[in-house]
C-alpha cells in the first residue's frame, strides 16, 4: 500500500480536493440539466399521470412549488448525469491505499457502478412506478369518498427517493465484488448470512417505499436477488485465502 503513513492533515485535504471536483461537476451538470427541468418532470411525472382518474392531474398547492419542484428535478438529473464523476472520486481517493494489483480496478469500479445504478433507476421507474402508483390511488379513491389530488412537489419527493433507493440496492454486486476482492468478505460469510441478507431487504424496503406490500417486495426481492449474485460474484472474483486463513 501507499501513503500509509501520511498526516491527518494530508488525508483532510485531498478529500476537500475531491469534494470540490464532484461539487463542481455536479453544478455544472445541474446547470444543463435545469434548463429542461419541466420536460424531465414531465418524464419521471409519466407513470403517475397514468394512474391517476381521467379527468385528474398533478397539482401545486403553494405559489413557489413548481418553482423549487423543477429545482429538486433539475439537481436530481445532475446527479445521475455526475455520477461517473462523483463514482471516479471516490476510487481516486481511497486508491493510494490500494496495492498495485487492486487499482487496475478503477474503470470496471466506475462503469459498473455508474451502469449499475442506472438499471436499478430504470427498474424501478419503468416496472415499479406504474404499478405502485396505480395500487396506491386506486386504494385510496376505492371508497369513492376521496378524489385523488397529488401535489407535484409530493410526488417528486416520493419518486425520487425511490429511484435512488433502487439505484443503491442495485449497486450490491459492485460492493460485493469489491469487499471480496480485498478480502473483507468471503462467498462462505456471504451464504452463511443469506437468512440475514434477507431480513435486512424487506427492512430496507419497508424503510424506503410507501406503506404497500407491492412496493416493499418490488425492493426487496431485487436486494435478494443481488445478494445471490453477489455470492456467486465473491467465490469467482474473491480473495484467495490460505488454508490456515480458512
Amino acid at each position: 500500500m501507499n501513503n500509509e503513513h501520511m498526516p491527518l492533515t494530508t488525508h483532510l485535504e485531498e478529500l476537500r480536493r475531491k469534494l470540490i471536483i464532484a461539487g463542481v461537476s455536479w453544478l455544472v451538470a445541474f446547470l444543463a440539466c435545469y434548463t429542461y427541468a419541466e420536460q424531465l418532470f414531465d418524464l419521471i411525472a409519466g407513470p403517475v399521470r397514468l394512474a391517476l382518474p381521467e379527468g385528474t392531474s398533478l397539482v401545486f398547492i403553494t405559489a413557489t412549488e413548481p418553482f423549487f419542484t423543477y429545482l429538486k428535478i433539475g439537481a436530481l438529473a445532475a446527479l445521475l448525469v455526475s455520477m461517473p464523476v462523483i463514482f471516479w472520486q471516490i476510487w481516486s481517493f481511497i486508491a493510494p491505499g490500494l496495492y498495485k494489483n487492486e487499482k487496475r480496478y478503477v474503470f470496471p469500479f466506475v462503469l459498473a457502478s455508474t451502469f449499475c445504478f442506472a438499471v436499478g433507476a430504470f427498474f424501478g421507474y419503468s416496472f415499479v412506478f406504474p404499478m405502485a402508483f396505480k395500487v396506491l390511488i386506486e386504494f385510496g379513491t376505492g371508497s369513492g369518498d376521496l378524489n385523488a389530488m397529488l401535489s407535484m412537489g409530493s410526488y417528486l419527493s416520493l419518486s425520487s427517493k425511490l429511484l435512488l433507493a433502487f439505484g443503491l440496492v442495485f449497486e450490491l454486486p459492485v460492493v460485493i465484488f469489491f469487499l471480496a476482492r480485498l478480502g473483507i468478505v468471503d462467498h462462505k460469510m456471504l451464504a452463511r448470512n443469506r437468512k440475514f441478507a434477507l431480513l435486512s431487504a424487506f427492512l430496507i424496503g419497508a424503510m424506503l417505499t410507501p406503506p404497500d406490500v407491492f412496493s416493499q417486495t418490488a425492493l426487496a426481492v431485487p436486494f435478494v436477488v443481488l445478494y445471490e449474485i453477489g455470492i456467486i460474484v465473491a467465490r469467482l472474483f474473491g480473495k484467495k485465502r490460505a488454508p490456515d486463513e480458512e
